[in-house]
């Protein structure tokens, strides 16, 4: 049986996969945010990286929590 699943549960899936990729991307080059806006507002010394790393990792987590919710209500409805 094929569940309707809602909007709201593949918009986080969605922002946890994003999150999850752009964590990733800046474990492997830090220079993205910079290449990708031309700015480099911490100077060179790598903080943004590591604040974004950081921030994009707990949306990740967060969203396929709540993505993860979604799904059990989408179970227990269906």
């Amino acid at each position: 049986m094929r569940r309707q699943l809602p909007a709201r549960f593949w918009l986080e899936t969605i922002a946890a996969v994003v999150g999850l990729a752009l964590f990733a991307l800046t474990l492997v080059t830090r220079e993205w945010f910079e290449l990708l806006t031309g700015v480099d507002p911490d100077g060179g010394s790598g903080a943004l990286e590591v604040l974004l790393a950081v921030g994009l990792l707990a949306v990740s987590a967060t969203s396929a929590l709540a993505a993860r919710r979604q799904y059990g209500r989408a179970a227990l409805s269906a």
